[in-house]
This record gives C-alpha cells, structure tokens and sequence, in this order.
C-alpha cells in the first residue's frame, strides 16, 4: 500500500495496544513503526530488474519482523517507562505494528515476501488496489481524533474497525466477482488457466480480470453493478515465442519469478538496437502498464542478455481520460473504455468486450 496508508495503520494499530497506557506517544511510535519496512526503498540492488523484485524482500519478511519486535519488546521492557508494562504487552505492540505492514502489502497485487529467506514467490491476494481512500481514510480520521483530544485509543479502534470492514467487503466483493466468472472462463475453456482477479484503482466496485493461456492474455471488467451482462474477453497476443529468450536470461528469469505468467514480451527498437523488452501486465490494464523491462539485445542471430536491464518509460500519454472511463465503467456496464486503441495492433487479436 501507500505510504500514507502505512503510517496510518501501524499508528492506528500503535493506539489500539498501547493507547490507554502512553496516549498520543503510542501513535506516533506506531506511525514510525509502520513505515519501516518500506526503508528498503532506498537500496540500490544494481538494475531495474532487481530493485522492483528485490523490493518487500527481507524488511517484509515476518521472520525478520518478528525477531525486530522481540529485541525492541526486550529494551522498551527493560529501559522505557513506564516500567510496569510487561513484555508480553511491548511485543505486541511492536509485533502488530510491524508485521501489519506486509501483511496488509499481501492484500494488493504484487503482494509482498512475507517468507523470505525461503524462495517463494511473493504473497498476493489482491482485494484492494494499492492507493484506496475508502481504506485509509477511517483510519486517518481516527488517528487525528487521538492527536487532538489525547485518548489515544478510541479514536485509532473505530478507525481501525472501519477499515477493517471495508476489507471484509471486499473479500464478499471479490467472492461474488469470481463466482460470475467461472462459468465464463468455462464457456472459453479457461478454467484451468492462471487468472488474476483484482480491483481497479481508488474502488472495489469494479474489477480487472487477466487470464493468460500460452501466447493468450485475456483481458475482462466486471463490477458489482453489471446485473446479469455476461462479460465479455478481449484477447491479446503475449509474445510468448519470445519467452525462452527472456528465461534464458538471469534477470529475465528473476522477473518470471516475480510476475509468473503475466508478463508480455516483445521486439523494440531501442537506441538503433533490436531490444527485448518485458511488460508486467498485472499493474495498469492494456495500453497503459508502467512497468517494461530490457532484458537482452539482439547480435546477429542471436540475443545477448544485458548485464544491467533498464525501465522503459511508460508512453507519454495521460491517463486522466482512462480513469474517468473507469468511474463510468463502475455504474454502467455499457460504457466503453476503448483500452485496445491504445495498444499495437499487433497484439490485440480481438475487441469485444471494453469498446
């Protein structure tokens, strides 16, 4: 999530377990708290690649986390007054405060290594977009009540709580989504194909669904206002000729790690050198992923894996008019977002669904 919404999590989780006892002091040492593991931002980890994989790694793993918490539960018990909260109180006041963090990360679509240093692909069950206000604003409003009036419990509870159901709605949001898919990745023979089901930005009203079966990206939106439209697919072209070279690749493979399956592939023309160039098409929809990757450049025949891959910038477009297309998708299920006129014809194999 944003970092706004983090610190207003782990100062509202600070208030909740140690508010009564410290006041205004717990919210602020949680809002500090609840910042920390996103320091790893600062690491340069040597290319593109690696920075965006490598990042939610170690500082977000609740073994790390946990073992923080138990050595600053050790000193605050031992040094920081008042002396008579206990260690066990200490703990979870640090441990809630850090380890919600990445746990909350879990929920948006990159998801978060909550088990590193084992080699598992990042947590992710996407169920709220990474900047939600719905979310944050609760508890931003709680945590303002504990600063100014000095209980700094009740306010951070009923923010905490309210933010809270709004996750559980979108779980019940999310259950409902996928329940209306299944039979129509069944009618495509899709059922078995890797699908990411997620919300589309600032809502949990409308959702993106990506289904990639080979060298097909499916792309689909369903709300919760759509009645019974059945959806409708586009189809994409993934360039998945092209996959063995990016795997052939460390970095290429790294990125496989970290996306799986939803990644595009294709050839540009980058500083006069035929590039291999890999899009992560989990963030954004089609014709507007912020995230590509150089992974190799052609020498003759062959490619040659770059040593250090690079971001591609994102096109120079405004995405002002695709969202206000988002926000007239969420209430009625004939607006069209015409995403596909802004993709290479290339890979748009058909349109039915979004135009």
């Amino acid at each position: 999530m944003d970092p706004v919404t983090q610190v207003a999590l782990g100062a509202s989780i600070g208030g909740v377990v140690l508010g009564r006892r410290l006041g205004r002091k717990a919210v602020l040492i949680g809002a500090v708290l609840g910042t920390l593991p996103d320091l790893d931002v600062v690491i340069d980890y040597g290319d593109a690649v690696a920075d965006i994989t490598e990042h939610r790694g170690f500082s977000h793993s609740l073994f790390v986390l946990s073992g923080l918490a138990t050595l600053l539960a050790l000193l605050a018990a031992r040094f920081a007054p008042p002396r008579d909260i206990a260690f066990r109180r200490w703990w979870a006041f640090f441990g809630l405060c850090l380890v919600t963090h990445p746990l909350l990360d879990a929920l948006t679509t990159y998801g978060t290594q909550l088990w590193w240093p084992l080699d598992v692909r990042p947590s992710a069950w996407p169920i709220v977009f990474i900047i939600d206000p719905l979310y944050t604003l609760p508890l931003l409003v709680g945590i303002g009540v504990a600063l100014v009036g000095g209980n700094g419990r009740r306010g951070p509870a009923w923010g905490l709580a309210l933010s809270t159901a709004y996750l559980v709605f979108a779980v019940g949001a999310k259950t409902l989504v996928e329940q209306r898919l299944e039979p129509v990745l069944v009618g495509h023979g899709l059922a078995e194909a890797p699908r990411l089901v997620q919300p589309t930005p600032f809502n949990t009203l409308l959702w993106r669904v990506t289904v990639v079966d080979g060298d097909r990206q499916y792309e689909t939106l369903l709300g919760l206002f759509d009645g019974d439209r059945a959806p409708e697919l586009e189809t994409y072209s993934r360039g998945a000729e092209l996959e063995p070279v990016a795997l052939a690749s460390r970095r290429g493979a790294r990125l496989d790690w970290f996306a799986g399956p939803f990644l595009r592939y294709e050839v540009r023309e980058l500083d006069g050198r035929e590039t291999l160039v890999a899009t992560d098409l989990r963030l954004g929809f089609p014709g507007f992923h912020p995230f590509s990757f150089t992974l190799a450049i052609r020498d003759g025949d062959d490619w040659q894996p770059l040593d250090v891959p690079q971001q591609v910038p994102a096109p120079a477009r405004s995405n002002r008019d695709a969202l206000a297309r988002l926000g007239a998708r969420i209430l009625n299920p004939e607006a069209s977002l015409c995403t596909s006129a802004f993709v290479a014809s290339q890979w748009v194999v058909s349109r039915p669904g979004w135009c």
